[in-house]
């Protein structure tokens, strides 16, 4: 049995960037991939590194999803730098368009509450009328009454991401193992962990770090977290490619650096069916052309569906075992915003044997009400 100092079970955004993140400090990583046949929630991510509308109620996740908006830039620069993979990383603000009064209204309610809520730490936006909105957006439809705008916010290729993040974890001398699906984690007496997969794959280890979606629910439970997550369908549109004309990113419609148009959101509660619908793409082509009249003349290349990771309350889920602490978890639907400070950040945590107090708020415990 091969040993390793740390094993990241999950190859997603979320456990890619993580041992991406442990393999540059140098330590001996692992990470144990279900596969092609996982429910990759990667392949519904919109791509946006979004900073506004996030962290009602709970500031620490506006200050987090804040914190990794501004390490993309240098992420993103390291990963071109060692993999030669360019996530495709844009920041040139984004715009939280609205298609009506009501919307635009409700919006701006929600961002004053932010900026209430940030305190001393701010809340950067503005308002952006109709006629001053034209300037950025300018095929922006004729109803729409306003937006607001955000410095922070940008986007990224997730699935260029996800590849640098491995070719990466890679080149640092880390392991990966495909066909991986864990189905047992057995902790030893000694201390460490000795993991089993369905392919007869055994591997021991120091430390675990579990991000594997919606299989984390049953590898948590193994050490005796409990992880309140549940799927979410999203339906992804898009377009065929067409020269490069929206610079911003909104949160209906982004151009991509291909040049196709993604075009969300939706959310829809059908457990784990990942067929689409019908009624969803309708519904999502009708809001976003009335965003932008002129994506009517552009066809639709193609449209899949995939199952988001949820919480309760929409943060992020990151906890220690308290039976085993040397075992961690870490669940959230902000992949690529998160990316950043995933791969940068969490990485110490883990090797120095703690979540700091300050992110204590994302514990499943303040569910326990």
């Amino acid at each position: 049995m091969k040993h390793y100092d740390v094993a990241v079970i999950g190859g997603g955004l979320l456990g890619s960037a993580f041992a991406y993140g442990l393999s540059a400090q140098g330590v001996r990583v692992v990470l144990l991939d279900e596969g092609d046949n996982a429910i990759r929630t990667a392949r519904g991510n919109f791509g946006l590194v979004w900073v506004q509308g996030k962290g009602q109620g709970m500031p620490q996740y506006a200050l987090w999803s804040r914190r990794s908006a501004y390490a993309w830039t240098p992420f993103s620069e390291q990963l071109i730098e060692e993999t030669g993979t360019d996530p495709g990383y844009h920041r040139p603000g984004g715009f939280c368009v609205a298609l009506d009064e009501a919307e635009f209204n409700s919006n701006l309610k929600l961002m004053e509450q932010l900026r209430e809520e940030a305190g001393e730490h701010g809340y950067a936006y503005e308002v952006v009328d109709r006629a001053a909105l034209g300037q950025y957006l300018p095929e922006v439809g004729p109803t729409v009454p306003g937006a607001t705008y955000c410095p922070h916010d940008g986007h990224a290729n997730p699935l260029r991401l996800l590849r640098a993040l491995q070719e990466g974890f890679n080149q640092n001398g880390g392991v990966y193992v495909p066909r991986a699906r864990v189905s047992e984690i057995r902790p030893l007496s000694t201390g460490g962990f000795e993991i089993l997969s369905d392919a007869e794959h055994q591997v021991g280890c120091e430390k675990l770090v579990i991000a594997a979606g919606h299989g984390s629910v049953d590898l948590g439970r193994m050490l005796g977290m409990e992880v309140p997550i549940f799927p979410v369908q999203g339906q992804v549109v898009v377009t065929e490619r067409a020269p490069a004309a929206m610079i911003y990113p909104t949160n209906y419609v982004r151009q991509t650096d291909e040049g196709n148009f993604l075009l969300g959101p939706s959310a829809r509660d059908v457990g784990f069916n990942d067929d689409t619908q019908t009624a969803t793409l309708q519904g999502i082509t009708r809001q976003c052309t009335r965003a932008f009249p002129h994506l009517k003349n552009l066809r639709i290349q193609r449209t899949w569906a995939a199952l988001r990771i949820m919480t309760p309350d929409g943060f992020p889920v990151y906890q220690q075992s308290d039976v085993y602490p040397d075992a961690f978890s870490f669940s959230c639907h902000s992949g690529v915003t998160l990316a950043a400070v995933h791969a940068v950040e969490v990485p110490r945590w883990v090797l120095s044997g703690g979540i700091p107090s300050e992110y204590r708020c994302f514990h499943p415990e303040r569910f326990d009400v």
